[in-house]
């Protein structure tokens, strides 16, 4: 196998400059003579992720398709710690992203399956107060593309980036309480009627039927005879609200002759 550079990082004074090789390897070189001081040794697949703590020279984060999260002393060439990323019943999980903390004292990471997992010192107290699931009920909404090859979201028709802010609900799209919709930026403030989304009875590929946000049916399921979603009534007359805020003019803001900028339908 002909060896490939998957990723490379500097350290943080710069001293040292770490590559990840598709043979597994890592290794840590002199950046000014270019010398090879050590390879690294415990992955058993590719890296993608290195990470150099925010203010200790010494330390670098790996993380692989492997699932394995290594912490290394470059200067020594020496493992410190090592995590697993071991997924009840699924086997491992591959590592995609990791990101320390500003202090240093945790670092974040995310995987393959969705999931988030935060590593640090102290309890985890203050993270049990959010809900295992997250996911905004917009998130796996189909997109269309316009005449003039706009991305426009297909219940809505209108360009996703200018929707009002989305829901937040459960992998089954059941909406979170309402103290946790206050955690959407742009929904700080909004009155309590604004942060209950409309249920309804929706059936999935199987026929089962489960209760969810009426915002994700799709525009099959109007044409099959559904009642229209109420809460994308809700997301239009938010986006109205937003647009008068904004002195925007109602025939710009419903895809008009005036509208300039991507389009938006009504």
């Amino acid at each position: 196998m002909k060896p490939k550079v998957t990723m490379i990082a500097w350290n943080q004074n710069d001293n040292y400059v770490v590559t990840a090789v598709n043979n597994h390897l890592l290794k840590v070189w002199n950046s000014s003579t270019g010398q090879l001081l050590h390879d690294l040794v415990g992955h058993a697949d590719e890296v993608f992720v290195l990470e150099t703590h925010p203010f200790d020279s010494r330390i670098m984060l790996s993380a692989g398709h492997d699932g394995n999260i290594f912490i290394w002393d470059i200067t020594k060439g020496t493992k410190t710690k090592h995590y697993f990323n071991m997924i009840e019943g699924q086997g491992h999980g591959a590592v995609f992203d990791c990101k320390f903390s500003p202090d240093g004292q945790h670092f974040a990471c995310t995987d393959s399956h969705g999931h988030l997992l935060i590593f640090g010192f102290g309890c985890s107290r203050p993270y049990e107060k959010i809900p295992d699931q997250m996911f905004f009920h917009t998130d796996y909404r189909p997109l269309i593309r316009d005449s003039n090859n706009y991305v426009l979201d297909e219940q809505t028709q209108q360009a996703p980036h200018l929707m009002p802010p989305p829901f937040l609900v459960d992998v089954d799209g059941n909406p979170h309480p309402t103290r946790y919709q206050r955690l959407v930026p742009g929904r700080e403030n909004c009155a309590d009627e604004h942060l209950i989304p409309q249920l309804g009875y929706v059936a999935t590929s199987d026929g089962e039927v489960v209760e969810q946000v009426i915002g994700q049916q799709t525009v099959d399921q109007d044409e099959q005879g559904m009642e229209p979603s109420i809460l994308d009534g809700m997301i239009r007359q938010l986006q109205l609200q937003q647009d008068q805020r904004n002195g925007a003019d109602p025939e710009s803001a419903s895809g008009g002759p005036q509208n300039e900028g991507t389009p938006r339908r009504g």
